[in-house]
């Protein structure tokens, strides 16, 4: 049996640390059902840590983090039955067909292969993508790939889809056909954690945004209301005021610190 829970996705002081670094601290986070919850911040802020937290990929220092009522660390199968990941880097075999990886993802997801076979072609008519279905990934086109990458995610249904950079380098037409397929997704009844770097498409897409600086959500609220809120009618000034304007080059930074100096 299902947990109650009113949240698809709720922590308490969920922390991960790395050695001495903290990468997530004490956060905080509610993302309601049905809702498009835009998770925004600098590189290295904590959005990707927390994401594969509640992916069930790593586990948490401290704290607790549920999904769809099922906490993320003794409860693993169930979350992952339950949730779909469409990451920025495509998920896919480039030598099968768009069927045949279709069919190899849905039955690890546990489909029957009339279930699968149907879903496949239905989700492969969803983005357009009918024609192509007997041609092998690897010559598909960036925007091809990443609209069959969304449709592997969601083949089992899942009631929550983590979204990681779906549009980035993407052209014009492909960036407008998958925000279009964000909308529809959430219209389907699924609730979506999107992350981007692409203020624009955070303040069209979202219903609300969490901004994460330093591993601590630092605001939660509706586009138009932290707008209002910073006297701005740009996400992306209301993203500066919050997380500051200094580049973030702090990789090189923990990379030096860590290695030893060579010896001229």
């Amino acid at each position: 049996m299902q947990p109650a829970s009113k949240y698809a996705i709720e922590t308490h002081g969920l922390t991960k640390r790395f050695g001495s670094f903290t990468a997530v601290d004490s956060v905080d986070m509610i993302v309601r059902r049905g809702e498009i919850y835009g998770f925004l911040g600098p590189n290295g802020a904590g959005k990707s840590t927390t994401i594969r937290m509640l992916c069930t990929l790593i586990t948490p220092t401290s704290g607790t983090a549920r999904v769809d009522g099922y906490d993320v660390v003794h409860q693993g199968n169930q979350v992952r039955e339950r949730i779909g990941l469409v990451s920025e880097k495509l998920i896919m075999y480039p030598r099968l067909t768009a069927l045949e990886n279709l069919t190899f993802f849905g039955r690890l997801y546990g489909l029957d292969r009339n279930t699968l076979r149907k879903k496949s072609e239905e989700l492969l008519e969803m983005v357009k993508l009918t024609p192509f279905k007997d041609k092998q990934v690897g010559g598909f086109s960036s925007g091809m790939r990443q609209r069959i990458n969304v449709i592997r995610a969601i083949l089992h249904d899942p009631d929550i889809i983590f979204m990681d950079e779906p549009t980035v380098a993407l052209d014009p037409q492909s960036t407008r056909f998958v925000r279009d397929l964000v909308k529809e997704l959430k219209a389907r009844g699924h609730t979506i954690v999107l992350t981007t770097h692409i203020m624009e498409e955070a303040d069209e897409l979202s219903d609300r945004v969490g901004i994460i600086d330093r591993g601590r959500v630092l605001a939660v609220d509706s586009p138009q209301a932290l707008k209002e809120k910073h006297h701005t009618d740009s996400l992306l000034e209301v993203f500066l005021q919050l997380t500051g304007r200094e580049l973030r080059d702090s990789a090189n930074e923990r990379i030096s610190m860590r290695a030893p100096m060579r010896r001229m």
